[in-house]
């Protein structure tokens, strides 16, 4: 089924879609920016990749097919819902290009990429989910970014990049906050 400029007449929602390595601030910089638009009357709806694959696509693991796929499926999703909100949040890895150029061929003009930048040693670091410590320990195989198999490509079309890796979180939030209202305030009003 192709996408491609379906929907343009329906279309109310502006879709962020967030792609960066597990641990580089999507999910915490969504919800500083939810927080504020809430606050000021906007309605917001938040796909989180870890809540999607819980709740829809429990059947995908983490090859690059089911990783395709659960992309495909959230960028769906993100359609389906592009009525009912002002923005849609899309906090997932999502490693790589085609799927996310897919993405914005499926989502049309609302579509832009948010790129949360920083370096698989700054994650690690961090390790906000204990995933990274287990994928040392050898318990979990196939983690984007880490294993050779499932390689996370940095892209190439970011709308907006955000250094997660030395700027606070605080900071990447408000600078996404400009950002969203320099590109959608006059289609809001």
């Amino acid at each position: 089924m192709d996408y491609r400029g379906c929907g343009d007449k329906m279309k109310k929602a502006f879709v962020f879609w967030f792609t960066g390595l597990s641990g580089s601030g999507k999910t915490t910089i969504v919800d500083i920016v939810v927080e504020h638009f809430s606050r000021i009357g906007k309605t917001c709806k938040i796909f989180d990749g870890d809540a999607v694959r819980k709740d829809i696509n429990r059947h995908l693991n983490f090859c690059p097919e089911d990783i395709r796929e659960n992309n495909r499926i959230i960028a769906e999703l993100c359609l389906e819902e592009m009525d009912k909100y002002d923005f849609i949040f899309v906090p997932v890895i999502s490693p790589f290009q085609e799927p996310r150029d897919r993405a914005r061929d499926i989502l049309g003009s609302t579509f832009f990429l948010i790129y949360c930048q920083a370096s698989l040693e700054e994650v690690m670091r961090r390790d906000p989910k204990g995933l990274y410590r287990k994928v040392l320990s050898g318990e979990i195989d196939n983690f984007i970014g880490f294993h050779a198999n499932v390689p996370f490509q940095p892209p190439t079309n970011a709308d907006l990049i955000l250094d997660t890796q030395s700027e606070d979180m605080e900071i990447s939030g408000g600078r996404l906050i400009q950002f969203i209202t320099a590109k959608t305030e006059k289609k809001l009003d």
